[in-house]
């Protein structure tokens, strides 16, 4: 069982200072759909669909602001409310959402997974060679994974485009990491870094980057 309390506050303390968390349990009852939100998916997926939008809405309170939908976009990303930006991430067993002020932040990411190896044929799909070599094991492997993702929900809102985790090498420091783009991404070139910091907590891996204004 996961001590969602416990987990929400690893979490916080990987959050910068101006950023806003909301947590939610997605094995609770789906709660209805605001305007714009409607999806069509099985009974799982609209539990953590449903428990993302709620975590959205807490974080939205918890900066002062009124809680409004976050639909979701042809490309399946979340539509924030203008003037915010913000990121979801969710497992079987907890859901969180980080939010900011656009005016603060150009772009956020958050992910969590299951604290479990990642299966080594996967591994040239998302770990660079140079990754590879220094790994310590097969669940470091599932932590770079995550903090790739985290990256990578952190730069889609401002270049819009799809790359595979290939594009990012990524430097661990303890609980911070470098993510460097080794080629040139939209408005990101090549070479350029963005940091963040990751945890282990509850059996999970949390990984959150930011990038300011």
């Amino acid at each position: 069982m996961v001590d969602l309390a416990a987990l929400a506050t690893a979490v916080r303390a990987i959050l910068p200072a101006g950023l806003a968390l909301g947590v939610a349990d997605p094995q609770a009852p789906p709660t209805p759909f605001w305007p714009g939100e409607e999806i069509t998916a099985l009974p799982r997926r609209v539990a953590e669909y449903c428990a993302g939008r709620r975590a959205a809405r807490d974080a939205m309170t918890a900066l002062g602001l009124a809680a409004k939908p976050v639909p979701m976009g042809p490309d399946r990303a979340p539509i924030w409310p203008q003037g915010l930006t913000g990121s979801i991430s969710h497992s079987g067993s907890a859901c969180f959402a980080a939010v900011g002020i656009t005016a603060d932040w150009r772009g956020l990411g958050i992910d969590l997974e299951p604290e479990v190896p990642l299966e080594p044929e996967l591994w040239p799909t998302i770990l660079r060679p140079e990754e590879i070599e220094v790994l310590a094991d097969a669940t470091q492997a599932m932590a770079l994974f995550v903090i790739k993702e985290a990256v990578y929900k952190a730069q889609y809102p401002i270049t819009k485009l799809l790359f595979g985790f290939e594009v990012l090498t990524v430097r661990l420091d303890r609980d911070r990491f470098e993510a460097r783009f080794t080629e040139t991404q939209g408005a990101f070139a090549k070479g350029d870094i963005v940091g963040g910091k990751w945890q282990n907590c509850q059996g999970h891996i949390v990984a959150f980057a930011a990038m300011t204004r």
